[in-house]
């Protein structure tokens, strides 16, 4: 287990540091439904890390992902496929990160955020964790990785678990704090979100970058060992 818990650690920190996902909670915090779209959020946020990444789980064990305790050739040709689209994917964001002066273009569905309801809410967790390219490629990456040790399934089910845990600590640690410290949390969040806008495209170009190369290294093992 320990080796199925170690595959996910970056995946799941890849996740977690989502600007987006984070800013829009932090607004969803200065809504009057703080409270419910805060927890709406947080609940469809695991729920779509939980059910992608069971369902890729289970598909890539049926596919005997792990072969004599080594990856099998597809997970290889599947890690190298998702590492390169992480560096297209970072050298995309890196050439659309803003120039010195200029504002971050947020999305449009930031600005009807005052709107929503819970089940909203709720839907846009399950769009932004598991849907959303970035995190869509972390998620199946994370899930083949458990697969290929060829750990039992219980072992499996916890290490998702653990993936799902680190990945749900960026857009919770928000909400935590508006619950534990109310209204004195809003500088600190205000904070957040503002210097998250900012470096929104460096943080997701970073993040790509080095699990993308990590995900491409380790193909390149798996397919000479």
């Amino acid at each position: 287990m320990g080796e199925a818990i170690g595959q996910v650690l970056s995946f799941g920190v890849g996740v977690a540091l989502s600007p987006v996902p984070i800013i829009g909670v932090v607004l969803m915090l200065g809504t009057p439904r703080a409270r419910s779209n805060g927890l709406a959020f947080i609940a469809g946020w695991i729920l779509g890390l939980a059910v992608v990444g069971a369902a890729v789980l289970l598909i890539s064990s049926g596919a005997d992902a792990s072969q004599k305790a080594h990856p099998a050739e597809w997970v290889n040709v599947l890690k190298l496929l998702l590492g390169l689209l992480l560096l297209l994917l970072a050298i995309r964001q890196w050439q659309a990160r803003p120039h010195s002066g200029e504002e971050t273009a947020m999305p449009k569905w930031m600005h009807t955020i005052d709107s929503f309801r819970p089940a909203k809410a709720a839907g846009f967790g399950v769009l932004l964790s598991a849907i959303n390219p970035k995190n869509l490629l972390l998620v199946v990456g994370a899930a083949a990785a458990i697969a290929q040790t060829g750990t039992s399934a219980g072992k499996q089910a916890v290490a998702l678990v653990v993936f799902v845990a680190i990945g749900t600590l960026g857009t919770g640690t928000p909400v935590v704090l508006y619950f534990a410290m109310g209204e004195r949390s809003k500088k600190l969040l205000d904070g957040m979100k503002g210097w998250m806008a900012q470096n929104n495209a460096a943080i997701m170009s970073v993040i790509c970058l080095l699990i993308g190369a990590k995900l491409i290294g380790d193909a390149i093992s798996g397919f000479s060992g």
